[in-house]
């Protein structure tokens, strides 16, 4: 059958997902937002994505 994953190792899921979230994580900081719930915020997004890739929903 049709291998969707072409190679890619969980680092190179997750590296992009952080930084995406981490742009947004750095504006919701400049808004006030306490940083500690801006960087959760950050895994918790990370994670997601790692999960949906390993369960092939991306």
């Amino acid at each position: 059958m049709y291998k969707s994953k072409s190679g890619r190792t969980l680092f190179d899921v997750a590296l992009p997902a952080a930084i995406g979230a981490g742009v947004v994580t750095t504006f919701a900081i400049a808004q006030g937002q306490h940083p500690a719930m801006a960087i959760a915020i950050t895994a918790i997004a990370t994670i997601f994505t790692v999960v949906c890739y390993r369960f092939d929903l991306i």
